[in-house]
This record gives structure tokens, C-alpha cells and sequence, in this order.
């Protein structure tokens, strides 16, 4: 190679490492913004307030009510549905405000998602700092974020006829598309950070790949839990309604619907889903400090059940206070940190993305 041909490539190299710190950069943010989307969606959740908005106005609707004959003008709306004439009636003026603001901060923080997301990503993309396999991973997720947002009306619509609440089947797909997109996103963002070590071995791998797909199911479980409100019974552990395995979890009929609709069955499976999780962590970690010891993929792994140890606790403390909003809120964005590193260790096992510029290498 000449030295004019190794100057390009080392050129290439740095301008290469530099738009992706760029891009990690801006992923990274993304993250943050979606971490606090998650967390306010469920504090609408538990107090209450997510269909105190009864339309979807995706445009429009970032302006909240400005003066005292639109805020009546929304009461008056909240008033049609089944929510307020079997639940709040009678709500005042001002108990209305608090419940709107919660869900009017929800989906501004859902616009403010895509226009965080949209804009760098269209600004990336014309100026050429996004290498080519980049761009459909990238577009795919402001795909997804735009169907997540489908899916969150889909989901508000359920409980604004015949309903008191949402539909807790439409509530898990809800909150499980948004935590599909933030692990996908730091997927991305850690595919593009500089890995010093080199993958880990197979089993490793796939087995830190099994764990991230094991939290997205338990965050689902989660939401069916959330959906009935199953957490606010038999809040006693490790028994649950006096044995370890209660009766009646297949009550109704057909049995399967046990598992999506009867709350003991619920609560049941959500607390088998984090004895699992826990297990599986463990042996993760145990696995990866016997094949890889010393790496930083033995490190991730016994950083990983140890914040599984965490959530384990906080879920125990959440259904020990009967839900409470502060632990509960703590449970669910926790939740999205064991998410997170998950996917983080799980990029971490397979390694940076292959440098583009390798192209420029002539023979």
C-alpha cells in the first residue's frame, strides 16, 4: 500500500470513528428520551389518567387547552364515557386537570420521541455521516415508533366504550412495542461504540441473547399484570394465597384464557417469569465466568444478575406495599434497565460493527 493509499485509509478510519460517535451520541439521547416515555406512560397508568384524552389528534393535540371554555369543552368529553359516569363522577374542574396532564405529558413526550429521532436521522442521512447498513435499521425503528403510536390510540380507544379501563391485552402490546424499540435502539448504539475485546464465544452469545428475549416476555407479563390490576391482590410472598402454587389458576373456561384474564393466573406467571429470569441469569453468569473467565463478557454477565437480584427485590417490595405508586413507577423503569444492559451485553458478546472503510484496502 502507498502512503498516499494508507493516509486515505487512516483518513477514512478516524472520519468513520467520528460519525458514529456522533450517531451513538445521538442514539443514546434517544434512549434517555424513551426511558422518560416509558416511565410517565406509567405513571398515567397508575393514577389513572390515560383516557382523560378521548381523541387522537396527533397534530393538534400538542396544544393543551388555553383558556377555562376549553378546559370545560374537555371535562365535557371526558363526561361521555364509561370511566367517568361509573368511576368519577362528579370529578371537579381541577381533579380532571391532574389526570390531563399526565396523559397530555405522555403523548407529548411521544411526539417529542419521533421529532428527537426524525430530525438527526434525516440530517445523518444528507450529510452522509451514516454508513449504508445503518439505514435500514434506522428506519425501521422510526417505522416502528410510528406504529407505536397507532398502537396507543388502538389501545385508548378500548377503554372509551363499554369499558371502565383499557383493554390489558392492547395495555402489554403497548408497552412491550416500546420497549422492543429502546432495546433495539441501544442495540444500535453499542454496535457502534469500540469494543476492545473480542466476541465471546457462541454459548455465551446465544444464551445472552435468550436473557434479553426472557425480560421483553417478563415486561409483557408485566403488562398484563398492570392491565388487571393483579398486583393489588394477594400481595404476600413467596406464598401466594397461602401455598406456592395457589388453586384456581384455571378456573375459567377455556383454560388458556386463564392466563391473559384471570388475574391470580396473572400475578402467578409474572412471579414464575422472574424465578425463571433469575435462574437463567444465574446460570448465565456462571457459565460465563467458567468459559470466559477474566473477559469483559464474564463482567457484563455478573453485572447482569445482579440487576436482575434488584428488580427481583423491588418487584417483592412493589407487591409486598400493594402497589404503591412511587415503588411500582421504580419496578417498571427498572425494569427498562435490566432491558437495556441486556441488550447492551448481548451486542457486547457479538462486537463493534464491521468498519466500512475496509473497502479502501487495495492489494
Amino acid at each position: 500500500m502507498t502512503a498516499i493509499a494508507e493516509t486515505a485509509l487512516h483518513d477514512a478510519i478516524e472520519r468513520q470513528a467520528h460519525n458514529r460517535a456522533l450517531v451513538r451520541g445521538w442514539l443514546y439521547v434517544v434512549l434517555l428520551v424513551l426511558f422518560a416515555l416509558v416511565v410517565v406512560g406509567g405513571a398515567t397508568r397508575l393514577t389513572e389518567s390515560g383516557l382523560s384524552i378521548t381523541e387522537w389528534k396527533p397534530v393538534l393535540g400538542v396544544l393543551p387547552p388555553l383558556t377555562e371554555a376549553a378546559w370545560q369543552a374537555e371535562l365535557e368529553k371526558y363526561r361521555q364515557i364509561p370511566e367517568y359516569q361509573l368511576i368519577n363522577k362528579g370529578m371537579s374542574l381541577d381533579d380532571f386537570k391532574t389526570i390531563y396532564w399526565w396523559e397530555w405529558s405522555h403523548r407529548l413526550l411521544a411526539r417529542g420521541v419521533g421529532v428527537v429521532f426524525a430530525l438527526p436521522l434525516a440530517f445523518f442521512w444528507l450529510t452522509g455521516r451514516l454508513e449504508g447498513h445503518l439505514k435500514p435499521k434506522l428506519v425501521g425503528l422510526l417505522a416502528l415508533g410510528g406504529l407505536q403510536g397507532a398502537v396507543g390510540w388502538w389501545m385508548v380507544a378500548s377503554g372509551l366504550v363499554d369499558r371502565t379501563d383499557v383493554s390489558q391485552y392492547r395495555l402489554a402490546t403497548h408497552l412491550t412495542i416500546a420497549c422492543i424499540i429502546f432495546a433495539a435502539t441501544m442495540v444500535v448504539a453499542r454496535g457502534l461504540a469500540p469494543h476492545t475485546a473480542a466476541p465471546s464465544k457462541d454459548g455465551t452469545r446465544t444464551f445472552a441473547l435468550v436473557l434479553m428475549l426472557l425480560v421483553l416476555v417478563q415486561i409483557y407479563l408485566g403488562g398484563l399484570v398492570a392491565g388487571l390490576d393483579a398486583g393489588l391482590a394477594y400481595n404476600t410472598w413467596p406464598l401466594m394465597d397461602g401455598a406456592i402454587v395457589p388453586g384456581d389458576l384455571l378456573i375459567q373456561q377455556p383454560w388458556w384464557i386463564n392466563f391473559f384474564e384471570n388475574p391470580k393466573t396473572v400475578q402467578f406467571v409474572h412471579r414464575t417469569g422472574g424465578y425463571v429470569l433469575f435462574a437463567a441469569a444465574l446460570w448465565h453468569m456462571i457459565q460465563a465466568r467458567r468459559d470466559e473467565p477474566g473477559t469483559t463478557h464474564a463482567r457484563r454477565a455478573l453485572v447482569f444478575f445482579h440487576l436482575v437480584l434488584v428488580q427481583a427485590a423491588i418487584g417483592i417490595a412493589t407487591l409486598l406495599f400493594q402497589v404503591q405508586i412511587g415503588w411500582a413507577l421504580l419496578h417498571q423503569a427498572f425494569a427498562l434497565v435490566v432491558l437495556g444492559f441486556a441488550a447492551a451485553h448481548w451486542r457486547g458478546t457479538r462486537g463493534s460493527y464491521p468498519a466500512e472503510t475496509g473497502v479502501l484496502v487495495r492489494s
